[in-house]
């Protein structure tokens, strides 16, 4: 087929509609059409193997939650702290049982409530500590040995 509207006679190919082949029988990098049905993320597949694998993922989950969990609220969990009461100025050092978890922050806010009922203010605590600490701590405590 010939065009002469130009002055200038072209050729049009029959394959103009189709992308051109190079010599390695790959298309051209410039293929700018657009492809029908691209997704710009596929996951389909991804999101299909998770869903079979759903019961095996809980179970993980929470064999690792339970894990996890275990030496937060160990049973044996004691703290060491520093109290004081005014008029008259009174400190002492003693050892209690938490209750909680065996972190420090726990540990003052368990603390402080129990001490202020007999008057007492929490001033630090010195660390927490499981039972195998406890008997170096006996003779340093005194009365205020687990007394609260």
């Amino acid at each position: 087929m010939r065009c002469a509207t130009f002055g200038v006679a072209a050729v049009m190919q029959p394959n103009w509609g189709q992308p051109r082949q190079t010599g390695n029988n790959s298309a051209l990098l410039s293929n700018i059409r657009a492809r029908q049905g691209a997704l710009l993320l596929n996951i389909a597949a991804a999101a299909d193997i998770l869903c079979h694998m759903k019961h095996i993922l809980l179970s993980l989950l929470c064999a690792g939650a339970l894990a996890l969990a275990a030496p937060v609220h160990a049973a044996d969990c004691f703290a060491d702290y520093k109290a004081k009461q005014d008029n008259p100025l009174r400190l002492h050092y003693g050892v209690a049982q938490i209750n909680g978890a065996c972190q420090a922050g726990p540990a003052r806010a368990e603390l402080k409530s129990r001490l202020a009922s007999q008057g007492w203010t929490l001033l630090s605590i010195v660390s927490t500590f499981d039972a195998s600490g406890l008997a170096e701590r006996k003779n340093s405590a005194g009365p205020y040995y687990l007394r609260f």
